[in-house]
């Protein structure tokens, strides 16, 4: 898309090795929500690049077409959750995060869009958004590739979505999807739950992305598969700001 558009890519590098020491701490805690780490980075890199630059939009995918249900809060908590943040890494973590960036509640929801005026602009709410068709424009226009599933552009997203999340928590992320595709006519019952039958990961190709996360995570496979049989947590086992966002969200 960027050759296609001529456009300009900035890449912000995280810093790895805290990126993998919180990574590996939402692990130990035995939350559903281990891909906190990886969207919370994302949020605080696009309001500290705005910031920085002075940018008044960030375009935002979000949609209501094909997220009209949300997950429930015990299957994916909150990415901006400072004090949770904190807590888990406090508890598991053992460097100290430095560079990678934070972006607390108050910063960008209040601070960045009533002072700064930077606002998020979800454009693809302001007309008619058919899935399909999107996909087909990509591929003629772009010849981007898609994926099985939503989410599973990410290597990582793919098994924790696929996988941990449905075989650990029994939380299956589809059935949220489908629902608003459903909803929104752009997908029957019958075939979502014909879909439902197979499950989201590949059985035979498991093994290897057990060892693919076991080693950029820099454990071995039998501790990753450890954290897959401890006790299931939830956020309100840690330090959290749930009121809070209950309070903003009314505000």
């Amino acid at each position: 898309m960027i050759d296609k558009l001529g456009l300009d890519l900035y890449t912000e590098v995280i810093d790895w090795e805290e990126m993998r020491d919180l990574q590996l701490a939402f692990f130990k805690a035995g939350v559903p929500h281990i891909d906190i780490p990886q969207d919370h980075a994302f949020i605080a890199v696009l309001y500290k690049f705005a910031n920085k630059y002075n940018i008044k939009y960030i375009l935002n995918g979000g949609n209501i077409p094909t997220e009209c249900v949300r997950n429930p809060m015990e299957w994916l908590y909150y990415g901006t959750d400072m004090a949770q943040i904190k807590d888990i890494h406090r508890r598991f973590g053992t460097i100290p995060l430095k560079n990678y960036s934070l972006s607390p509640i108050l910063k960008h929801k209040f601070y960045l869009r009533y002072i700064k005026g930077i606002k998020v602009i979800k454009p693809l709410n302001y007309f008619l958004y058919i899935k399909r068709d999107a996909v087909k424009l990509l591929t003629e226009t772009y010849g981007w590739k898609e994926y099985p599933q939503k989410h599973f552009e990410s290597r990582f997203t793919k098994f924790f979505e696929g996988y941990w999340l449905p075989v650990k928590f029994g939380y299956d992320t589809r059935k949220v999807q489908y629902s608003s595709l459903i909803l929104t006519k752009q997908m029957t019952r019958d075939e979502a739950l014909e879909r439902l039958k197979v499950p989201a990961y590949e059985p035979e190709t498991i093994a290897d992305e057990f060892k693919y996360i076991a080693t950029k995570l820099n454990i071995t496979v039998e501790e990753l598969r450890s954290y897959l049989n401890a006790p299931n947590k939830t956020y309100k086992d840690y330090k959290n700001q749930e009121s809070l966002f209950v309070l903003a969200r009314k505000f």
